[in-house]
C-alpha cells in the first residue's frame, strides 16, 4: 500500500495518477475530504493535525507521500506546519512506512547564486523559517534512524488544473482570461520553474528507488530558463492572445497588500525577484537519465489543450 496525504492538491491528484500508471493500483488518498482519482482508490478522511488520525491514516503503508500544504497564512504556517510535520514523523516511524515528503525553496537565501540540495537555509522571513525548521526535523530523524524517508524539493511551480503559484495566477490565469499579465519586480531576470505533472512523476519515481533514500533531491526541471518577459511572449503566442503585461513595483506591491491578506503573506517571497533564481537539478536527472523533462512551450501547450 503507498498513501498519499495531501491528495486534493494538484501534487497529490498527479501523483496518484503517476503511481498508478507506473507503480501501484494499491493506493490510499487521505484529506480532509478525500476523492477518487483512480478506479479503486481507498479514500481515508483524516485531519493530519489530530496525532490519531494521522496514525491511523498511515497503518498499513509501505510507502507515505507528504504533499499535504496549508494556505498562504503566515500565522497558520508557523502554528501548524510543525505540528503536521511531528504527526507524519511518528505516525510513519510508528508503523514503519517510509516517507517521501514534497518540499520547496522558501528556506533558501533569496540571491543569484544557483541553489542546490547543498544550498544552506538562510531564510528571509517566518514562513522560509518554518519551512526550514520542518526540513530540518525531518533530517534529524533520518539521521537518528527513526525512519527512512527521502525529501523532494520543487522551484516555483507552473501548471494545468488547480496549480498554485505566483506564476500561474499573475501570469498564466490573467493571460489565458485575455487579461493583462502581472509581473513581480522585473522583467528580466532569469526564472527556474517547474512543471507540475513533471513534479509528482519525480516524486512517484524517488518514493520506488530504494537507493534515493536518505538524501535531498532537487525535482527535475527545463534547463532552458527564461526571463518573464519571454516567459510571457512564449505564453502569449501559444494562447493565443496578445503578450499584454505590467512590472508590478515594490512600493505597488507594498500598497496592495494593505488591501490583500495574500500578497502580504507573499512579502517576503519578493527578493528572489528583484535577481536570477535557478535551481539546479542536475543530481536527479544524472541519476535517472531516462526521465523525461517537460520543456516549457509543450508544458504551456499541454495546459492550452485543456481550455
Amino acid at each position: 500500500m503507498q498513501t498519499i496525504l495531501g491528495s486534493t492538491g494538484q501534487i497529490g491528484q498527479e501523483l496518484a495518477r503517476s503511481l498508478a500508471r507506473d507503480f501501484t493500483r494499491e493506493l490510499r488518498l487521505v484529506n480532509r475530504r478525500p476523492r477518487q482519482i483512480n478506479d479503486g482508490d481507498e479514500l481515508v478522511p483524516a485531519d493530519l493535525l489530530d496525532a490519531r488520525q494521522t496514525r491511523d491514516a498511515v497503518a498499513g503503508s509501505q510507502i507515505v507521500y507528504m504533499t499535504a500544504g496549508l494556505p498562504m497564512d503566515t500565522q497558520r504556517w508557523v502554528e501548524q506546519w510543525p505540528v503536521l510535520m511531528t504527526h507524519v514523523i511518528d505516525a510513519c516511524a510508528a508503523h514503519g512506512a517510509k516517507l517521501v515528503y514534497f518540499d520547496n525553496t522558501y528556506m533558501y537565501p533569496q540571491t543569484a547564486t544557483p541553489q542546490t540540495e547543498d544550498t544552506p537555509f538562510e531564510p528571509h522571513g517566518p514562513k522560509g523559517a518554518v519551512r526550514g525548521r520542518i526540513a530540518r526535523m525531518l533530517l534529524e530523524a533520518m539521521q537518528d534512524k527513526r525512519l527512512e524517508a527521502v525529501i523532494g524539493r520543487a522551484p516555483e511551480f507552473y501548471g494545468p488544473g488547480l496549480t498554485q503559484s505566483i506564476t500561474n495566477t499573475t501570469v498564466i490565469d490573467n493571460l489565458r482570461a485575455g487579461k493583462k499579465a502581472r509581473v513581480f519586480l522585473r522583467d528580466d531576470t532569469l526564472r527556474t520553474l517547474i512543471y507540475t505533472p513533471d513534479a509528482s512523476r519525480a516524486m512517484a519515481l524517488l518514493g520506488n528507488t530504494p537507493d534515493a533514500y536518505g538524501q535531498s533531491w532537487h525535482l527535475p526541471c527545463d534547463d532552458a530558463r527564461r526571463t518573464y518577459r519571454e516567459f510571457v511572449q512564449l505564453a502569449a503566442e501559444i494562447f493565443g492572445v496578445r503578450a499584454d503585461y505590467s512590472v508590478l513595483k515594490s512600493w505597488q506591491l507594498r500598497l496592495a497588500g494593505l488591501f490583500s491578506p495574500r500578497i502580504r503573506d507573499a512579502a517576503e517571497l519578493l527578493p528572489r525577484y528583484h535577481v536570477d533564481n535557478i535551481f539546479v537539478s542536475d543530481k536527479f536527472k544524472q541519476r535517472f537519465p531516462e526521465f523525461q523533462v517537460t520543456p516549457l512551450r509543450r508544458g504551456l501547450e499541454a495546459m492550452a489543450a485543456e481550455e
